[in-house]
């Protein structure tokens, strides 16, 4: 007759590399941890240095917290932080009864390895860690709406900035004697964010053809009657969650072909937003998306040699999961996955030509059951004055 052999889950590694295991126990450490747990999560057991255990006991969201030394093996614990944090982890599963254990994609080798030393089976979930986490409780979606508030903030000041600018004889842009240059934005961004308690990768400030490119960052001085994009992408210290915005501004006139993609764009983020829901796919909503820009007439792949220059369409996915990372599942795009009540989504159509430049609108939305609620309230237009 079979028997049900005990099982545990176990994650591990630095939290700062780590944004599953941070989410399940709500702690920062820059040392390795390991979290062990069973029946179902009633037993959460935290492992790591005994000088962050205090700490971890008033903080973290876990049942029992230990140190390596509660478990050391028989041949003792080694002196490297991380293989005396698998030892121990592994002793620790002996000690349990514990028969097969379930890893998620993160899980180092070393913790496999010491694991299947005493025994034990090490079983790969690739999915654990990962659909909970999509599926934001309130407080998360607080930490991510004022993210995305703070994230606007700066978008609102840095495309006034471009706007109200003047154009010098050679139609760069110049603001308080200053000519205007992605460098000098980034630097301003830089310290929008550092005195907010933000971290910053660098911002995607990209004019001209340097933002056919989508995730050019950009570069040199910025020029007049050409479409700027301004794309932030901030980490909260504090809460850990992102922000995640693009607009397009111009300055001065606005050749007409670049209005014309303003308008896809914007109809094309519109669309997808309505579609988004529970139960609908992200492919569907990245269909949704290039549906709309092929009614303008625009493509919706990436150019072929015959036309690099001239051609004009949507060379990426609609848009991506976002939480403690900014890039997470689920992707809108083709073989984009069911949505789950819970999804915080970025919503990113763009066009790109080499010859023009680009246009890109993101908005973030909480996935709900009817529909969806955007987190966004900045304007969308190109004429920001």
């Amino acid at each position: 007759m079979a028997t049900n052999r005990r099982s545990a889950i176990v994650m591990a590694g630095k939290t700062e590399d780590h944004a599953s295991l941070f989410r399940r126990i709500r702690f920062s450490v820059h040392d390795p941890v390991a979290l062990i747990e069973w029946d179902e999560g009633a037993e959460r057991i935290l492992i790591l240095r005994d000088i962050e255990m205090e700490r971890a006991k008033q903080q973290a969201r876990v049942t029992r917290v230990h140190c390596p030394a509660d478990f050391s093996p028989a041949e003792g614990l080694s002196g490297d932080r991380a293989t005396a944090t698998a030892q121990a982890v592994a002793e620790c599963l002996r000690r349990s009864g514990v028969e097969v254990v379930t890893g998620d994609r993160l899980l180092p080798l070393i913790y496999v390895d010491m694991i299947r030393r005493v025994g034990i089976e090490v079983a790969y979930d690739p999915d654990l860690g990962v659909l909970d986490r999509r599926q934001k409780d309130e407080e998360e979606i607080a930490f991510l709406r004022e993210s995305q508030r703070v994230t606007e903030e700066v978008i609102e000041q840095v495309c006034r900035k471009i706007a109200r600018s003047e154009a010098d004889s050679d139609g760069v842009l110049v603001n308080d004697g200053k000519r205007l240059s992605s460098e000098y934005l980034r630097m301003y961004i830089d310290q929008f964010f550092l005195e907010r308690g933000f971290s910053n990768p660098p911002a995607i400030i990209a004019g001209g053809p340097a933002a056919s490119d989508c995730h050019n960052i950009g570069w040199g001085e910025l020029k007049t009657s050409t479409p700027i994009i301004v794309d932030i992408f901030p980490t909260n210290r504090a809460t850990r969650f992102c922000g995640d915005c693009t607009r397009t501004v111009v300055h001065g006139d606005i050749p007409d072909e670049v209005v014309r993609m303003h308008a896809a764009v914007s109809s094309a983020k519109k669309a997808a937003i309505e579609a988004t829901r529970e139960g609908v796919t992200g492919e569907l909503v990245h269909e949704t998306t290039l549906g709309v820009l092929t009614s303008f007439g625009y493509g919706t792949r990436l150019p072929n040699s015959e036309d690099p220059d001239s051609y004009c369409g949507m060379t990426c996915g609609t848009g991506h999961g976002i939480g403690l990372e900014v890039h997470e599942p689920p992707l809108l795009d083709f073989k984009g996955p069911e949505l789950l009540v819970g999804d915080v989504l970025t919503i990113e159509p763009g066009l790109y030509c080499k010859a023009i430049g680009a246009i890109r609108l993101e908005d973030m939305v909480v996935v709900q059951a009817d529909g969806c609620e955007n987190l966004n309230t900045l304007p969308e237009g190109l004429d920001w004055r």
